[in-house]
């Protein structure tokens, strides 16, 4: 049974309401018919141009928005429909990682309170428990006690993002949702919390649901690729046959914009001929 699996999801917005003179009603549509699934201690990568429906997928597994229509399984049960008193256990079993790590934390408390408050807001444990908890997780991304009574402004983007993936490990998630977590980062910086996401994986059987531009990036964390434009899936395979073979039009053109990768593939083609 996968972790994840999500069938035909559906997400609109109303732009125009209907008029009495007959006008319909006017939608854009966000994400159509997404069906997918992720298996526990894996990494998919779900990659697209800028309004191709990735955040608002991401938004939606994470329960933070309903779907128009479809359905979320996490560990077998379905959430979607479910009221946010119902759903409140099953978010203890997904932690969030955003693109900007200062917004994900509050500036006016020290990290020991940003870090547990996940734990506070559900009753898990009591002060003593939840501070060694945050030592915990602080040692699994390399940071340490000390950083308990400092604020966020003293920190760097790199140190910043660590502890937002600190406060994402509190409650034990079986899945983290990263939604551009390295973009905001030095190139040097990006490598170090990639790194932290495979160790995290290999030590502790996470699952990353990863959204990103950044095929490199892809590259080195997914097991598999989702490509979403205009709010579909137009391609879905394991990483290796994406890089290797990239079948949608759109897929290809995201490959060809990265010198780097597409540099290797016409070497792989180039050695493929010759042989």
């Amino acid at each position: 049974m996968a972790l994840l699996d999500v069938n035909n999801l559906q997400k609109y917005y109303l732009l125009e309401a209907g008029s009495i003179l007959g006008r319909k009603a006017q939608h854009l549509h966000v994400t159509k018919n997404v069906s997918l699934k992720l298996e526990a201690g894996k990494t998919l990568a779900i990659v697209g141009e800028s309004g191709s429906g990735k955040s608002t997928l991401g938004r939606m597994i994470s329960m933070l928005e309903r779907p128009e229509s479809g359905d979320i399984f996490i560990a077998g049960q379905e959430v979607s429909r479910l009221s946010s008193k119902q759903q409140r256990p099953i978010r203890q079993r997904i932690g969030l990682v955003f693109q900007d790590p200062y917004s994900a934390l509050n500036p006016r408390m020290p990290i020991l309170d940003s870090l547990i408050e996940p734990m506070k807001v559900n009753k898990v444990g009591n002060r003593a428990s939840q501070r060694a908890r945050a030592l915990e997780v602080l040692e699994w991304v390399g940071m340490h006690e000390d950083v308990l009574t400092r604020y966020p402004h003293e920190f760097s983007g790199g140190q910043r993002q660590r502890i937002a993936i600190a406060r994402a490990l509190m409650l034990k998630p079986d899945l983290i949702i990263a939604d551009e977590p390295l973009s905001a980062l030095d190139v040097s910086v990006q490598s170090q919390i990639l790194n932290l996401f495979k160790d995290l994986q290999q030590q502790h059987g996470i699952a990353f649901f990863f959204i990103s531009h950044d095929m490199a990036v892809v590259y080195h964390l997914a097991h598999e690729v989702i490509v979403m434009k205009s709010g579909e899936i137009v391609e879905q395979a394991s990483r290796d046959e994406f890089f290797a073979c990239p079948k949608h039009p759109y897929s290809q053109e995201l490959l060809n914009a990265v010198p780097d990768i597409s540099n290797a593939r016409r070497r792989k083609r180039e050695e493929r001929m010759s042989a």
